[in-house]
C-alpha cells in the first residue's frame, strides 16, 4: 500500500466526526497551524459561541516563537482580531506547551475570571481531533464538549512549510501517543482499529519517525 494511503487510514482515524453545537466558548488548542485559528473565528463569527479562548505558548513539537515571535495564542488572537473578532470576545491562556496543560490551565483561567461554560466547542488540527477529545475528558471530565477543525482533507492538508513528509510524520508521532499516553495518565483509552495500528507500524518501517516520542 501507498505511503498517502496509509496515513489517510490514520487521519480518518483521528476524526471524531462532531457535530456543530453552540456552546459558551470555542477553545482553541494550540499549534503553529494558523488555519485553526481561522477556523475558530469562523465559528465566533458564525455565532456557535460568544467568546473564543486561545490557548498555548509554544508546544514541544511546534515552532511558535521561531514562526511569529510570539505565543500562539497571541498569534492565533491577532488573526481573529483581524478577521474581525472583538478583543472583548477573546481570552488568552499564553503559559501552555502541551495539549494537558492547555485543558488544565485554561480551566484554572477560567476559574481565575470566575468564568463557568457548560460547554465547549474544542478547535484543534485535523489529525488531532482524537487526541484532543481523549486528553480532554481525561483532565476534564465534567466539561460538556464537541471536538473539530479546519475541514481539510487529508490531500489538501500539506503546505508550503507543512509538507506531506512533516504531516506524515506527526500523525505517526500523534497516533503512538494514543496508544501511550493513557498510561501516563494524559488521556483515557482509545480503541485503535488492527488497520490504523498496521498503518501505523509501517509508517515506522518506512522511516516515518522523527515525531515518536524520545524516551
Amino acid at each position: 500500500m501507498g505511503t498517502d494511503a496509509l496515513a489517510k487510514i490514520i487521519w480518518d482515524y483521528m476524526l471524531m466526526h462532531h457535530s456543530l453545537e453552540k456552546a459558551d466558548a470555542i477553545f482553541v488548542l494550540g499549534s503553529s497551524d494558523i488555519r485553526v485559528a481561522g477556523y475558530a473565528a469562523m465559528l465566533y463569527l458564525d455565532g456557535w459561541a460568544p467568546l473564543i479562548i486561545f490557548s498555548g505558548n509554544t508546544g514541544t513539537r511546534g515552532k511558535a516563537r521561531e514562526l511569529w515571535g510570539m505565543s500562539e495564542a497571541e498569534k492565533f488572537a491577532s488573526t481573529a482580531r483581524d478577521m474581525g473578532v472583538p478583543e472583548t470576545a477573546m481570552l488568552l491562556e499564553k503559559e501552555s506547551t502541551n495539549t494537558e496543560q492547555n485543558i488544565t490551565f485554561t480551566k484554572k483561567l477560567l476559574e481565575e475570571k470566575s468564568l463557568h461554560p457548560k460547554k465547549l466547542i474544542l478547535v484543534q488540527k485535523p489529525y488531532m481531533e482524537r487526541r484532543t477529545y481523549a486528553t480532554f475528558i481525561q483532565q476534564w471530565p465534567e466539561m460538556d464538549f464537541i471536538v473539530t477543525s479546519p475541514p481539510i482533507s487529508f490531500e489538501d492538508y500539506p503546505t508550503a512549510d507543512r509538507t506531506k513528509e512533516y504531516v506524515i510524520n506527526m500523525i505517526v508521532g500523534d497516533m503512538q501517543r494514543i496508544r501511550e499516553y493513557p498510561a501516563k495518565g494524559f488521556q483515557i483509552e482509545q480503541e485503535i482499529p488492527a488497520e490504523a495500528w498496521e498503518a501505523y507500524e509501517e509508517l515506522v518501517r518506512r522511516g516515518y519517525t522523527e515525531d515518536l516520542i524520545k524516551e
